[in-house]
């Protein structure tokens, strides 16, 4: 990959977390500076012994935290803004840390949001995510938006402790896609030396393929050694089954949704967003399995 000259310092949001420290070292193998936008500077990736001397860390509470991230963002060209945690004011969340990239005189941000974001989704925290985006287009930044679909990770957790995913997901399918190819993606549109290619341009990520949740649970069998099965409740079972969880509405309706949205054929589209982006093919759910045996390691008992 080929940095662009005279490229600028990039604000890494999330940089504590699995996508956010993914992406921080790939950006650091290329030579290019960065700010680690974290809650907890202990928590910050290690970027090596000999980091960038233009590359450091910014602490902030959370996105609302505006003269904080006003801060964290000054000096930087480029905000990646990595999705707020699920929460009912998340939108107001994500116009804070939008609004405070323009304050900060940032040029440019990459938002990871969802695929099939839309104002009427089935999946109900993708409407979080259109809402924003449609913020972002009103800022006069600009910008690029990462329509990830449901993490391979993702998958795994929703087994319960009894060895079954349960939801109203019917024999839909879903495409799901791995953190290491979203960061692999992420990087080259921020390093990218043509350097408005990416403005206004809207990016579906996904895997390879769709699968059922069924044959999720097969691969998933194989993998673990025990028996993994799915069964596909209805949308009355899905609120009771979870109620037990004393989560609030707005949460219990984006769990129950994310399987209504595979039901209904929204996660199912598979992009070759990271082939043409990477020149190989995307991590499969299985190759997942066997790359990554410690993130589903609970699921052997």
């Amino acid at each position: 990959m080929t940095i662009r000259a005279g490229s600028g310092r990039i604000a890494v949001t999330g940089a504590s977390g699995l996508l956010g420290s993914k992406l921080a070292f790939r950006l650091a193998a290329e030579g290019a500076p960065q700010r680690l936008v974290v809650r907890d500077a202990a928590r910050a990736p290690s970027l090596g012994d000999d980091p960038l001397p233009e590359s450091d860390v910014a602490v902030v509470g959370d996105y609302t935290d505006t003269p904080a991230m006003v801060r964290a963002f000054r000096g930087c060209d480029t905000v990646f803004l990595v999705s707020a945690r699920e929460d009912a004011d998340r939108v107001a969340t994500h116009r804070a840390a939008v609004d405070a990239a323009v304050v900060a005189g940032v040029e440019r941000l990459v938002y990871v949001s969802f695929v099939g974001a839309a104002p009427d989704a089935v999946f109900t925290f993708a409407r979080d995510h259109w809402h924003t985006e449609q913020y972002v287009r009103g800022t006069g930044l600009r910008h690029t938006f990462l329509r990830d679909n449901l993490y391979h990770r993702g998958l795994a957790l929703m087994v319960g402790d009894d060895g079954v995913i349960r939801g109203p997901a019917g024999d839909g399918r879903v495409a799901s896609v791995s953190h290491d190819d979203i960061a692999d993606v992420a990087t080259a549109v921020l390093l990218d030396e043509r350097r408005h290619r990416h403005d206004d341009a809207v990016y579906d990520l996904t895997g390879p393929e769709a699968l059922t949740l069924a044959e999720v649970a097969a691969l998933l069998s194989e993998a673990t050694g025990r028996e993994i099965t799915y069964h596909p409740e209805t949308v009355e079972e899905a609120y009771a089954s979870r109620a037990v969880y004393g989560a609030p509405p707005f949460e219990v309706d984006g769990w129950v949704s994310s399987y209504t949205a595979i039901a209904a054929g929204e996660l199912a589209h598979v992009s070759d967003t990271v082939r043409r982006f990477t020149e190989r093919p995307p991590r499969s759910f299985a190759g997942w399995l066997d790359d990554y045996p410690d993130e589903w390691a609970h699921l052997r008992r």
